[in-house]
Formats: C-alpha cells, sequence, structure tokens
C-alpha cells in the first residue's frame, strides 16, 4: 500500500511540475502587462482588465474543450487506444475553432460595442477597441494551440507542452517591453503594444505546435482530423465534453459580469480589481495545476480500469488540495506589501483602498477555490462526471452570485467592498453540495469503449 501511495505522489508530481510552470508563466505575462502599463497610466491598466474579460471567456472554452479532450484521451491513452483519440482531437478542434473564428471576427469588426458591456467611460472604451482589434489575431491561433496541447497533456507528453508555453510566454514578456517602451527602434505603442505583444507570441507557438507534430509519432496537428467522421465518438464527445465546455463559459462568463459590476462603480474599482486579478491567478497556480494533473492521471487509471485505485488516488489528491489553498492565500497575503507598494504611485487613495480589503478577501477565496476546481473540473471529469458541474455552477453563478452582485451594486447601491464581498462568496455556497456529491462515489466511471467503430 506503501508503495503505490508513493506511486500515486510521485506520478502527481511529475504532472504537476511542468503545469505549475506553464501556469506561473501565463499569470507572469498578466503580471508584466500590469507591471509595465503602469508607466502608461491608470486608464490603460483598467481598460485592458475590461477588454481582457473576453479572453478570460475564450479561456473558459477552451478550458472546458480541452477538459474534455482529457476526459477522453486520458482514458483510452490508459486503453492503448490511440487511434480514438486523433479523432476526438478532430471533433475538439472543429468546436474550438467555431468560437475561435467568431471571437476574432467580433473582436476585428465590432470591438467599441464589445467594450461598452463593460463600461460607459469613452476613454477606457476607445483604448479597449484599439487593443481588441490588434488581439483579434491570436484568437484564431489559440483554438488550435490549446486542443493540441491539451492532447498531449492527457498523453502525459507535459514537458512538450511546458516547453511551448515557456517559449511564448517568455516571447510574450519581451515583446510587451519592446512594443510598451519602444525598445531597439520599435514605435512606442503603449497599450496596443501589450495585444501586438499576445498575437505575435501566439502565432509563433502555433508554429511551435506545427514543428512539434512534425516529428511526433503517434498524435499530429493535421487538418484532415477535421473532417474525420465518427458517431459514436461524437456523441461521446457531445455528451461528455459539452457539458464540462457549458460548464466552463457559464463560470467564465458570470466572473466577466462580476467585472461589468465592477465596472459600472467607477475607474479606481476597475484598477484596483485589475491588480487583484494579477496576485489571484499566482496564488491559484497550485491548485489550478494540481487539477489538471490529477485529472489526467486518475483519468488514466479509470481507463485502466482500476477503479479502486482511482478512488484512492482522488482522496490523495484532495489532502494536496487543501494544502494548494492554504499555499495560496498566504502568497496572497506575502505579497500584499510588495503590490501595495508598487501600486502607491500610480493608483488614487481610493483604489488604493479597494486593493488592500480585496486582496485581503483573496487569502481565503482561494480555498474555496482550490476545492471546488479539484473536484469539479479535476476528479469528477477524470469520471467523466462534467453534467454535475455545469448544473451546480449554473445554478451557484446565475441563480445566487450574479443576481446577488446585481441588487447590492444596483438596487441598495452598496459600498464597493461590500458589493465584492458578497460577489467571493459564490464558492463557499456549493461546498456541500460538491463535497456530498464527491463522497457518494457517483462520479467514477470508465466511459472508453470496446469497439467505437470504423470512421463514417
Amino acid at each position: 500500500m506503501k508503495k503505490t501511495k508513493d506511486a500515486f505522489y510521485s506520478q502527481i508530481f511529475k504532472l504537476v511540475i511542468p503545469i505549475l510552470i506553464q501556469n506561473l508563466l501565463s499569470a507572469a505575462v498578466s503580471s508584466a502587462d500590469v507591471v509595465m502599463l503602469k508607466f502608461v497610466g491608470q486608464s490603460a491598466i483598467s481598460a485592458v482588465s475590461l477588454a481582457s474579460q473576453y479572453a478570460n471567456v475564450l479561456f473558459s472554452v477552451f478550458y472546458g474543450l480541452g477538459t474534455g479532450v482529457t476526459m477522453l484521451c486520458a482514458q483510452y491513452y490508459g486503453k492503448g487506444d490511440m487511434r480514438a483519440i486523433n479523432v476526438v482531437q478532430g471533433i475538439a478542434m472543429r468546436f474550438s475553432m467555431l468560437f475561435s473564428v467568431t471571437f476574432a471576427l467580433c473582436a476585428a469588426f465590432i470591438p467599441e460595442p464589445m467594450m461598452r458591456l463593460f463600461t460607459d467611460d469613452a476613454e477606457l472604451i476607445s483604448l479597449g477597441a484599439s487593443y481588441l482589434r490588434v488581439l483579434s489575431i491570436s484568437y484564431f491561433c489559440w483554438g488550435i494551440i490549446e486542443i493540441y496541447l491539451s492532447v498531449l497533456r492527457s498523453i502525459e507528453r507535459v514537458a512538450i507542452c511546458t516547453v511551448l508555453n515557456t517559449m511564448a510566454f517568455s516571447l510574450n514578456i519581451l515583446l510587451n517591453a519592446v512594443f510598451i517602451f519602444g525598445l531597439f527602434g520599435a514605435p512606442k505603442l503603449g497599450i496596443m503594444g501589450v495585444a501586438l505583444a499576445t498575437s505575435t507570441s501566439r502565432v509563433i507557438e502555433l508554429i511551435g505546435c506545427v514543428i512539434v507534430s512534425a516529428f511526433s509519432k503517434d498524435v499530429k496537428l493535421r487538418l484532415s482530423y477535421l473532417f474525420v467522421r465518427n458517431k459514436v465518438l461524437f456523441k461521446d464527445f457531445v455528451r461528455l465534453s459539452l457539458p464540462a465546455l457549458g460548464n466552463d463559459i457559464v463560470w467564465g462568463v458570470a466572473f466577466s459580469t462580476y467585472a461589468v459590476i465592477i465596472g459600472h462603480m467607477g475607474n479606481d474599482a476597475v484598477a484596483a480589481n485589475a491588480l487583484v486579478v494579477v496576485v489571484r491567478n499566482l496564488g491559484t497556480i497550485f491548485c489550478f495545476g494540481i487539477a489538471s494533473a490529477g485529472g489526467i492521471l486518475i483519468g488514466k487509471i479509470i481507463g485502466e480500469n482500476k477503479l479502486e485505485e482511482a478512488k484512492a488516488g482522488a482522496k490523495k489528491m484532495m489532502k494536496l488540495t487543501v494544502i494548494s489553498g492554504i499555499l495560496g492565500g498566504v502568497i496572497v497575503l506575502c505579497s500584499m506589501p510588495f503590490v501595495l507598494r508598487y501600486a502607491s504611485t500610480t493608483l488614487t487613495p481610493t483604489a488604493m483602498h479597494y486593493l488592500k480589503w480585496m486582496l485581503l478577501i483573496n487569502t481565503y477565496y482561494i480555498s474555496g477555490t482550490a476545492v471546488n476546481t479539484s473536484l469539479i473540473a479535476g476528479i469528477f471529469r477524470a469520471g467523466g462526471d462534467s453534467r454535475f458541474g455545469f448544473i451546480c455552477d449554473t445554478i451557484d453563478m446565475w441563480c445566487y452570485a450574479v443576481p446577488l452582485g446585481f441588487i447590492a451594486a444596483f438596487v441598495f447601491k452598496l459600498p464597493v467592498l461590500v458589493v465584492y464581498f458578497l460577489l467571493c462568496t459564490d464558492e463557499f455556497v456549493k461546498w456541500p453540495w460538491v463535497i456530498r456529491h464527491y463522497k457518494s462515489g457517483k462520479w467514477l466511471n470508465n466511459i472508453t469503449r470496446e469497439d467505437w467503430g470504423e470512421d463514417d
């Protein structure tokens, strides 16, 4: 038993460490945006924060599709069926391209109406619209990249994903500095420089995926997979992945709606929240890493039809989750003096007051996020159960948190910090139902098929 226990922790840490590096680099890019835009001004920080809500929604879409891919591919990988994995990749790519092309066209041609959803400040609308136009290129590339990397992660090729992400994120940070400040003879573009840096790095990352695919023996990035038809696997993908997609869209759009609420409460609230989001992203890298790695590993174990071993692995994963939540809160708390000192030269006194208390709220809020993410996006989906999370988050966020936020802000006109506190109760409200579902064991299912048929 001790050998099995040690083996599980050893395997999960081999997956967690590369994923943590990816998450850390992703958070570093967001941090670099805010750090460098500080020298442009508070309005630039606020505009990018609001415009980035669309990227957050798109991330939720790709994360949902990616975890749907992982649900099927990790289990088929445990079963040793690589052909099914390629078919699933093609199915997922069709969905991701639909969303990425739609978002890219909207950002390119109607960015002003997109910004008006978040704010009525003319300056923020103008700045955000210019940012979105340039960023539209990255949306198209992102849809292809995320699905291919999700497939690679599901077959435990996380090191390759880390190399590609490291290259893209490092390039993004470097180009941020070049285009924002006009280094090496480049034009000084300010807020548009952030968007240009992101789009350029996405194009390079896509080229990197093509190169990796050329040298891969089993998992290729091929356009031909888009046209492969298989009714059985398509139905499985729709049945299992679309609830995960719906779950993440519901979650992502709700968080963007939080930004809408805060966005209409003034520039000071928006600027403070922009910095808080960066710090919170740093604090949650551990819990998201454990959720992703645990989902891959447990899915593989289930695909091998070792259900009791998978259940035992889930218990060990939850222990790591609790630790990650506490660690995340400590990171936020320890970062506060540095963040407040850094922001004091740019933010107004009112924004600084909001920033201080919003950070304190997040020291415990991350624990709620950690537990729910590991269970809903990690353990439940590893066992093919994506429906529960979709229903749970829909009720919690759209029947509780979002209405509560709107009523508090615009009906009772409560102070900004009270509204923010109420919005941050969403994770804890669903704990009783999420934990109860975990203990029931209903999430544990082998979703692979012995004979899924020939391509149609």
